[in-house]
């Protein structure tokens, strides 16, 4: 409104306006005068506090030096909430400012929480109106089956809803927030990082990120649907988890007096044996428990018998089958329960995405397998490292196949076992037909030219990893045929190569016509890679339980000792799972070596022993031929 405090700083303001513009109004006063506007007369009441707050808040709003902050508050990010909520949430800011943190596991994990609430104003996410809400209910039924997934209730602590201070709920809010990633984490990763079992193990183990588990809750429809996707959506874990069901919920079976077959000579089908009675018995085929005929049904359970220990199933009931059936008794039911979830921990290190096309080794069931749209495409047998060289369990890409390698042999393998034999006798490796060479640096290489004796045979299957292991033909046939296969020094060997190399070439080269006799039609003394434009995922995995075709349970011998670590540590250890750390490269199968120097006592000629054992002195890359790739 206008009054005479407005209309005399109008006055003023034109007046100096004047003045500036005017210079020589000094000069003419009458003229100046009769130029200002000039208020009216009136009486003012002197200034009052109003006053002077007005003044000040239209100064404020008028400077814009003055920040606006110290005009109105910030909003405040509770206002939204319900106000039963706002208690709980105004507690959950000062326990995630508080210096002391004995809710979190680490501070990564903190970050991720506070990032969470922030973004949601710090609404509860387990409270609704200040009580539990049925996204709560829902998580707590789904933990308290936990052990359906081979995993331990224990581990997931449920706090105390029922309490009525603000302070108690905040802390429960968060506790269960944590419990909650927890779980998630065990699901998908496993409870504690795959170096606590072994050093030859280097498999993705992926934990979820802690973010995307709270907001894909938050958001979620049906919760428990949604903790469960964070499972291994693998066949093979499924498979597991309902045989974990059906054990768990049968009883008895421990104590079954266990039937022992006696030696005999072999039956063949259709002929009569005294012991078929007990066959019968061993192997629960049903029919007449008297009848002493080796008939069709026994037969096929043979037959099963056979295949699910890995030897060839022909259904003939001779010395090995019945040795095979005396080798053990059955494991007890808590065994068998504990083995299932170790393997069920084990499947939670691969990847998430096999691939549409993926190669499968089982380390102690000596196969190999390529599956195709989540069915098998082919297989094989393979041989596998010794207990003491490990063939590793891992995750890589092939890339290439390798048309008459050279073999290079490793440094441990040289340090190990050629030098020593060496020393023995100067003539070893000419007669292996393996060739030295004397580095500059000292050091030595050996190596095997391409050829029908060459250690790696004529195919190599390349996937490159850290522990410079990879599949390949070999010129020992006869350890196909062992029902124990563990005697290379980590790589696998392939029953056969030249089929294996054409089952890869067309699934990532289809119209090329790739075929096995085409393959062994390049074997010769040229090295050739032949290239995969598209690679395929290579998993060397360790399943000593798995479930077969038929619905049945099949185990395998512990060969390297991991089951007895990992049921230890799924006992008494828990950790977080992280990223996968990159490796140092080793020169060896899980284990460095230095480089290999000729011993100090290995004997010498005059000419120096390698010019006149090996002919003149030459390089690596000069003995070995180059590598064509196609």
């Amino acid at each position: 409104m206008r009054g005479p405090r407005y209309d005399r700083i109008l006055a003023g303001t034109a007046l100096a306006l004047l003045l500036a513009l005017a210079p020589n109004a000094y000069a003419q006063p009458d003229k100046l005068e009769a130029n200002v506007p000039m208020p009216e007369q009136a009486i003012l009441p002197p200034p009052t506090a109003a006053d002077v707050t007005g003044a000040a808040d239209n100064a404020a709003t008028s400077n814009p030096a003055v920040p606006s902050e110290a005009v109105a508050p910030p909003p405040d990010p509770l206002a939204s909430l319900d106000p039963a909520d706002r208690p709980i949430a105004e507690k959950m800011r000062d326990l995630l400012n508080a210096k002391v943190d004995r809710i979190f596991p680490n501070r990564k994990e903190r970050g991720v929480v506070e990032t969470f609430y922030q973004n949601r104003n710090l609404a509860p996410l387990w409270f609704e109106r200040g009580v539990v809400n049925a996204r709560t209910k829902a998580v707590i039924e789904r933990l308290r089956v936990a052990e359906a997934d081979g995993l331990d209730l224990k581990d997931y602590k449920i706090p105390s809803f029922g309490a009525a201070n603000p302070d108690a709920l905040a802390e429960a809010e968060l506790k269960f927030t944590v419990t909650v990633l927890t779980f998630a984490r065990h699901l998908q990763a496993g409870r504690f990082p795959q170096s606590r079992v072994g050093k030859d193990i280097e498999m993705p183990q992926q934990p979820p990120d802690p973010a995307v588990v709270l907001t894909t809750i938050a958001d979620a429809s049906d919760v428990a649907r949604t903790l469960d996707e964070f499972s291994p959506p693998h066949e093979g874990y499924r498979k597991l988890k309902a045989k974990l069901a059906e054990l768990r919920g049968t009883t008895g079976g421990e104590d079954d007096k266990f039937v022992r077959i006696p030696d005999g000579p072999s039956v063949k089908p259709g002929a009569t044996d005294a012991r078929m009675p007990l066959l019968r018995q061993r192997l629960n085929v049903p029919g007449d428990d008297d009848s002493l005929r080796y008939d069709n049904d026994l037969v096929a359970a043979v037959k099963a018998f056979q295949k699910g220990k890995g030897v060839n199933a022909d259904g003939n009931f001779g010395p090995n089958t019945v040795r095979l059936l005396n080798g053990a008794a059955p494991p007890r039911r808590t065994e068998s329960i504990d083995t299932i979830v170790i393997n069920m921990e084990r499947w939670r290190w691969l990847p998430r995405d096999l691939g549409k096309a993926y190669v499968m080794v089982n380390i102690p069931d000596y196969t190999l397998r390529v599956m195709k749209d989540g069915h098998l495409h082919w297989s094989t047998r393979v041989v596998v490292g010794k207990p003491n060289l490990q063939t590793p369990m891992l995750s890589a890409q092939m890339k290439y196949i390798t048309v008459n390698p050279t073999w290079n042999v490793p440094p441990s393998i040289i340090n190990n076992e050629y030098l020593p034999a060496l020393a023995q006798d100067p003539t070893v490796l000419d007669r292996m037909g393996l060739k030295l060479v004397n580095n500059r640096d000292g050091s030595v290489h050996i190596y095997q030219p391409p050829g029908d004796g060459n250690a790696l045979g004529r195919l190599r299957f390349n996937f490159p990893n850290r522990f410079l292991v990879y599949q390949h033909d070999t010129p020992d046939k006869n350890l196909f045929a062992h029902e124990t296969r563990a005697y290379s020094h980590g790589c696998m060997r392939v029953q056969d190569p030249p089929k294996y190399a054409e089952v890869l070439l067309n699934l990532v080269r289809p119209t090329e016509g790739w075929t096995a006799d085409r393959i062994k039609r390049m074997f010769g003394s040229a090295e050739v890679d032949i290239q995969f434009p598209t690679h395929i995922p290579v998993n060397l995995t360790y399943q000593t339980a798995f479930v077969d075709d038929d619905g049945k349970l099949q185990t395998r011998r512990d060969i390297y000792g991991y089951d007895s670590r990992m049921q230890a540590a799924i006992k008494s250890e828990r950790g977080m799972v992280e990223m996968a750390q990159e490796r140092p490269k080793s020169t060896g199968s899980g284990t460095a070596s230095a480089k290999p120097v000729l011993p100090s006592n290995y004997p010498t000629r005059s000419g120096g022993f390698f010019e006149q054992l090996f002919g003149t002195r030459t390089s690596q890359q000069q003995i070995r031929p180059p590598s064509r790739v196609r």
